[in-house]
């Protein structure tokens, strides 16, 4: 007993520390909301709270613009203030200062991942996962009426598409440069366009993803077709809009925004997380192998697809975890093998190798 008395006083520390890290780590998981900027001129009716209060509701939304596809926007158009901050997990005020007698106030705001996941789901809206990616846009403009291609030079949408970007936007589009050889390349496929693959010019950018969208123009109409790659994976989809003068900025600017809104909706519907699936996985983990565990809960803890987890029991040789995945176990294999784990599946508690 004398001896095993030290190995049962470690293996009980480290199963309590384990147990407390796993339950802070879980609470911890947030969305953090950077930059929100807030002003309001300095009368006697000034309040402070109230203007946090602002900012809580930007941030919110700002949140919800890179969460939630545009369809479901208007499901939570009224959220209260009183719901929005139960969600809110810490704030700071990263500056204030006073200028020409208007308080201006930045602010960032984190918010429980697991509370705004319970609200969305109250709201029947799956989330996405918040995954910001680099896009190649080749954007092609033929006039139908003078049989014209417009690749760089006088391409409307090429010189104006990243001019503006809201910082909310999940996609960063990056436009080709001008290069002589693909644009006689696209000129030489001119008459069977929308039947061209584009490889050829889409692999020297060396990016995983890309859309290519050729619009048609005529008198009172923009076909958009806009072909989709997403790694492995390619869709196509039309669009057409009417009464839209490219010349006039204000038009061409909102022809392009209600795009990247579509873009981005497709790219959220590509990572949406199914909150109605929740799969119980038992996982065990070799309880010796401390920094595997802490580095397994740290992933865990970084994957939105896992609603929860946390420690059913332990032993000395082992520490048996319990999670809720919003997917398939195939799903869960997969995004874990991309983090350099893998599993022993074969029993109903998988083993972490």
């Amino acid at each position: 007993m004398y001896y095993q008395k030290p190995l049962y006083i470690f293996f009980l520390i480290l199963a309590l520390s384990l147990s407390f890290f796993s339950t802070s780590k879980a609470n911890a998981k947030a969305f953090f909301i950077d930059d929100i900027e807030i002003q309001e001129k300095l009368e006697n009716d000034f309040n402070k709270e109230k203007l946090i209060n602002e900012g809580f509701k930007k941030a919110f939304n700002k949140l919800m613009n890179k969460l939630v596809q545009s369809k479901n926007l208007i499901k939570i158009k009224n959220v209260k203030l009183n719901e929005i901050k139960s969600m809110v997990e810490t704030f700071t005020i990263k500056q204030e200062k006073f200028i020409n007698k208007t308080y201006n106030l930045n602010l960032g705001v984190s918010f429980n991942k697991k509370k705004v996941f319970n609200y969305l789901d109250s709201k029947k809206i799956f989330p996405s996962q918040i995954v910001e990616e680099n896009f190649l846009f080749i954007p092609i403009l033929l006039d139908q009426s003078s049989n014209d291609i417009l690749v760089y030079a006088n391409n409307p949408f090429y010189d104006s598409w990243n001019l503006q970007s809201k910082n909310d936007y999940l996609i960063t589009y990056v436009l080709p440069t001008e290069d002589l050889e693909d644009f006689n390349l696209i000129r030489k496929n001119y008459l069977d366009i929308e039947n061209y693959d584009f490889e050829k010019i889409i692999e020297k950018y060396s990016l995983d993803n890309s859309i290519v969208s050729i619009f048609f123009r005529n008198e009172n109409e923009i076909k958009v077709l806009s072909k989709i790659q997403i790694k492995e994976n390619k869709v196509i989809k039309s669009y057409s809009f009417t009464n839209i003068n490219l010349e006039n900025d204000s038009e061409l600017n909102k022809l392009i925004n209600d795009l990247k809104i579509i873009y981005e909706d497709f790219w959220k519907g590509n990572n949406l997380i199914n909150t109605s699936i929740k799969l119980p996985i038992l996982i065990q983990v070799d309880s010796k192998n401390f920094d595997l565990s802490l580095k397994f809960e740290e992933t865990l803890n970084n994957i939105d697809l896992i609603s929860g987890f946390s420690i059913s029991k332990y032993n000395k040789d082992y520490i048996f975890y319990k999670l809720i995945f919003n997917g398939t176990p195939k799903n869960f294999i997969n995004i874990m093998k991309e983090q350099n784990f893998d599993f022993d599946t074969q029993n109903k508690t998988w083993i972490l190798k």
